[in-house]
């Protein structure tokens, strides 16, 4: 089987607009090398020789679970316990005992976060390894985690929650003996893998942001990190606005150190570095 070499301006332009359509990710020119390295796994995987006939394949009436893997493709990850740790020490020293602080404006019986692009697990397992570390009575309260990412294929590795130990380089030995069991990794090296305490805290979703959301919120805190870097500014602002009507008067929304919610209009005040909350 011989592979088209090249992609042609024409069908980059319509690849990109479908993803952008599906789920709002904007590949702009600079991403047409990264486009047809992943277009390619694509076609080897369906023994398809053009990217003409993949593309038209995808917006076939059978295209549909094809193109769920097409955009598990496009979507990239990468993720480690306790990635940008200035947020879980904000989370441990501020917003943990204001949440679970009686008489706290934003106390509640029920408490919930959000992971919204959640890639492999280790954020949402992070939070709720913060959250038990930090809140001693927290096995009395209502407390979940709801974890949701538009792959289908990292979150089947976040539902399986066997990690490597390179992920754990963050995750200190005590938690590692309280949270984890010692197991042999698919390569034969040691993991670990998630115990049932994490997992009764979170439970994972596939989640499209663009479509409709299959719940009510509110969530106390949504973290949205390393995320909205993939959409345009329109895209941004729309998603912000619409996740913030499930967040908390008072919630806290987190993006990643790397994004900037500046030039965007929401309701969100900012607190801190890649922290903000919503007005009350």
């Amino acid at each position: 089987m011989h592979m088209e070499k090249t992609l042609s301006e024409d069908l980059f332009t319509k690849f990109s607009t479908l993803v952008y359509n599906e789920c709002g990710i904007n590949l702009h020119d600079g991403k047409k090398a990264l486009l047809q390295a992943r277009l390619n796994k694509r076609l080897r995987a369906r023994s398809m020789s053009s990217y003409k006939t993949y593309y038209d394949h995808l917006v076939s009436s059978d295209g549909k679970g094809e193109l769920l893997h097409f955009l598990d493709s496009i979507s990239t990850n990468l993720t480690y316990f306790f990635r940008e740790s200035q947020h879980f020490d904000f989370l441990t020293e501020n917003v943990l005992p204001e949440i679970f602080q009686n008489g706290s404006s934003l106390n509640s019986q029920r408490v919930r976060f959000w992971s919204a692009g959640c890639s492999t697990g280790e954020e949402p397992f992070g939070l709720a390894i913060s959250a038990l570390e930090h809140v001693r009575d927290l096995h009395k309260r209502d407390f979940r985690i709801l974890a949701t990412d538009i792959s289908t294929r990292v979150l089947n590795t976040a539902c399986q929650g066997v990690y490597a130990e390179s992920k754990m380089e963050r995750v200190p030995p005590s938690c590692r003996a309280r949270y984890f069991q010692k197991v042999q990794g698919a390569d034969g090296e040691g993991a670990w893998q998630v115990g049932p305490l994490l997992r009764k805290i979170v439970s994972f979703r596939r989640l499209n942001l663009k479509e409709p959301y299959p719940f009510q919120g509110p969530f106390q805190c949504i973290f949205c990190r390393n995320v909205m870097i993939y959409f345009d500014k329109k895209t941004q602002e729309s998603l912000i606005q619409r996740m913030c009507q499930y967040l908390s008067p008072g919630g806290y929304f987190f993006v990643g150190h790397s994004e900037s919610l500046t030039g965007l209009i929401h309701p969100l005040a900012y607190v801190r570095p890649a922290v903000y909350r919503k007005k009350p």
